[in-house]
C-alpha cells in the first residue's frame, strides 16, 4: 500500500492532535514528546506533526517535508532506481532511525526546494536518535541537504 505523507511543523502538538483527531475521526498511530503521526486509510495519508513553536502551521514555514510511504525496502529500491533513471538527484538512507521508527528511504528535492521522501518503516523505535528534525532549512533535518545527506523524519 502506498500513501502520501504530509509532515507539518506545529506550534503545539497537543492542540494539533486534538484538531486532526476531530478532522479525520481518528486517533494518532504514534505519540511521542513533540511528535505525533496519523496513519490514515481514508484518505490514504500519513500525517506527521512535529512540534516547533517558531514554525507552526499557518506560517510560511509550516511545511516540514512530503513523502510517499511504501510497503517494503524493495519498493524503496525500485523508487530509487526509477528516480535516478529520470535524472533526479537522490540521497539514500537505509536503516536510519527517524520519527521514532527504523526506516529505509530515498530523498529528492522538487524545483522549489520542497524535500520529498519515499520510505518504508522497518520497525518502531522507542527513541528518535535524530531529535534535530524540528526546523527545516538548508542545514537541517528533512531538508535534503544537511551535511550532504538529509536527516530524517
Amino acid at each position: 500500500m502506498s500513501r502520501i505523507q504530509l509532515a507539518l511543523n506545529v506550534s503545539n502538538v497537543d492542540d494539533a492532535v486534538l484538531f486532526y483527531s476531530k478532522l479525520f475521526g481518528a486517533e494518532p498511530a504514534k505519540r511521542r514528546p513533540g511528535y505525533a503521526n496519523f496513519a490514515l486509510s481514508d484518505p490514504p495519508l500519513k500525517l506527521v506533526l512535529i512540534e516547533n513553536s517558531s514554525r507552526g502551521v499557518g506560517t510560511e514555514n509550516s511545511l516540514n517535508h512530503l513523502g510517499v510511504e511504501v510497503a517494503s525496502p524493495e519498493e524503496v529500491a525500485a523508487a530509487t532506481a526509477r528516480l535516478a533513471s529520470e535524472g533526479l538527484a537522490t540521497t539514500v538512507e537505509n536503516a536510519t532511525t527517524c520519527c521514532y521508527a527504523l526506516q529505509d528511504k530515498v530523498w529528492v528535492t522538487d524545483p522549489n526546494g520542497a524535500p520529498w521522501e519515499v520510505y518504508t518503516v522497518l520497525a518502531d523505535a522507542p527513541h528518535d536518535e535524530s531529535a534535530q528534525l524540528r526546523p527545516v532549512d538548508a542545514n537541517a533535518c528533512c531538508s535534503g541537504a544537511s551535511a550532504g545527506s538529509p536527516a530524517c523524519c
